[in-house]
């Protein structure tokens, strides 16, 4: 147990590999080995084998980091071997499997058929046939290795995008419902902050009413100081806790049933000089707008309570064709503003956004004179339907969806796209190549085969046994090669043209430079 502790990192992912390799090379290595020990026996038998073994050792190194090294070293090592051949396939997949670049390979593989075209066709002198052969070979024993390869990789990358895929819906998931309950924190602080902080200022200010009364003994004054600063204490926990619950931007709940009108009353019981002009019709207000009006006549005496205690507060709702104004207008204070924290303006930044919903335009600011001015102009009819989806979304919609449109699809669902895509490309690649590398290989070797070796069958049929070899019309100037299997000397061989493999079709025999006899192989 201590030695598996004491193991670098890693360690077991690098022996599994290191296992794989040695079955690997032992795997192409088996025929190489069994030709090499088995009789007869050349010279220099023993370092030719171990230099095979060797090659192949490298070959497997390589294709790790480059595959089509490692095949290129294989196709070498056939020169040397032909039972190198069986290795080709294999290390042909692990190129297109471990190899991310299609246009390497192809050039690889434009390399290795130009070389061997010109090794045999030119050095060697092998014949068209032979040719033909080693061309079928290089095409069914790597180049459609290396598709099924790719196409394993393409699998493999589209298995790797579907589960990024399921990774990027999770976080989108959780990022939805953690924006969700963001928003669902900012209206209780945003309630919290326009019900309670406004209750309480107005506690506080009745408790200073009480306090300078000339009719109170000391002993209740002292107790409504008291009062006072323990509202005050409570007004500036109560920020504290908005605070760490607070999001701007956030919608808040307006009380049920409460109007206006409800909330002028309210600051006159508590004590402020409050004076409320307000048009008949400005009770029949949309629904948003409503909203809106009250929100700003709630937030504007809150404030006018907590800094200008004393202050009268004009309060007017006036109609202009179809547009509402709203106005709060409160005079230089006379005394000094309540104990409470320091104002962060947030109260006028959400009351901004509240009336930019509802379609209208807000100002907020000192007056010359001394005092504070709130005007608002809202509209006073109902906005189009269109209008009112639009701003429920804006109001309702998660906050990196609000700076722009909603762009489809994601990059995770792009990338699964992109890899299906690949792996359908890669399998009609797999199944059509083969074909058309074939039709291209026959198209390449089929005038090759047949230059100067077609003879048709109507002068075969008009060629008479017993004619001089020189006085035969139409004898074509080339003969095919020999069949393998067939040992007559004397005979001549040639084709009618058939395609692709442009087979030996007649056979014609001599002797003594006359024709003996003329077949058709079937």
């Amino acid at each position: 147990m201590r030695i598996l502790d004491s193991a670098p990192p890693g360690w077991p992912h690098r022996r599994r590999r290191l296992l794989l390799d040695v079955l690997l090379w032992a795997a192409v290595a088996a025929p190489v080995g069994y030709a090499g020990v088995s009789p007869p026996y050349p010279p220099y038998a023993l370092p030719l084998l171990v230099g095979k073994l060797l090659l192949l050792g490298v070959a497997v190194v390589a294709s790790r980091r480059l595959p089509l090294v490692a095949l290129v070293l294989v196709v070498l090592g056939s020169l040397l071997d032909g039972n190198f051949v069986f290795a080709i396939p294999v290390f042909s997949y692990l190129a297109g499997r471990r190899s991310a670049s299609v246009g390497s390979a192809v050039g690889v593989f434009v390399l290795i058929a130009a070389g061997g075209t010109a090794l045999n066709l030119g050095m060697l002198g092998t014949g068209a046939a032979t040719w033909f052969l080693l061309a079928s070979v290089l095409l069914f024993a790597a180049v459609f290795p290396w598709l099924v390869g790719r196409y394993r990789r393409q699998q493999q990358e589209l298995a790797e995008a579907g589960r990024r895929h399921v990774d990027a819906l999770t976080r989108e998931q959780r990022g939805a419902a953690e924006r969700i309950r963001l928003r669902e924190r900012a209206r209780i602080a945003h309630e919290m902050h326009d019900s309670l902080g406004h209750d309480l200022s107005l506690i506080a200010l009745r408790a200073g009413a009480l306090e300078v009364a000339a009719d109170l003994d000391d002993r209740h004054r002292a107790a409504a100081a008291e009062l006072r600063a323990s509202v005050s204490s409570a007004t500036e926990r109560l920020h504290e806790i908005i605070g760490v619950l607070r999001e701007e931007g956030g919608a808040s709940l307006r009380p049920s049933g409460e109007t206006v009108a409800d909330l002028v009353v309210g600051a006159r019981e508590a004590g402020m000089a409050v004076r409320l002009a307000a048009a008949p019709a400005v009770a029949e207000l949309p629904a948003m707008t409503g909203h809106a009006a009250h929100r700003i006549v709630r937030e504007a005496l809150t404030n006018a309570a907590r800094y200008a205690p004393g202050a009268a507060v004009d309060v007017r709702l006036t109609l202009d064709g179809d547009r509402v104004e709203v106005t709060v207008v409160n005079d230089a204070p006379s005394a000094a503003p309540l104990p409470a924290p320091p104002s962060q303006g947030s109260g006028l930044l959400a009351l901004a956004e509240r009336v930019r919903l509802a379609g209208g335009t807000l100002d907020a600011d000192h007056r010359a004179g001394g005092g504070f001015a709130v005007r608002a102009v809202l509209p006073a009819t109902a906005p189009p339907p269109a209008a009112i989806g639009s701003a429920a979304e804006a109001e309702l919609a998660p906050w990196p969806e609000r700076t722009g449109p909603v762009r489809r699809p994601t990059d995770a669902e792009r990338r699964l796209h992109d890899a299906r895509r690949r792996v359908r490309r890669s399998l009609l690649v797999a199944l059509v190549a083969p074909v058309g590398f074939a039709l291209v290989l026959s198209l390449v070797y089929y005038p090759v085969a047949t230059a100067g070796t077609v003879l048709d069958r109507a002068t075969f049929d008009q060629m008479r046994v017993g004619a001089a070899r020189s006085e035969l019309v139409g004898l074509p100037r080339r003969q095919l090669e020999r069949p393998a299997a067939v040992d007559r000397a004397g005979c001549e061989y040639y084709t009618d043209g058939n395609f692709p493999l442009a087979e030996p079709t007649w056979r014609l025999c001599f002797t003594d430079g006359r024709l003996v006899s003329k077949e058709w192989i079937a």
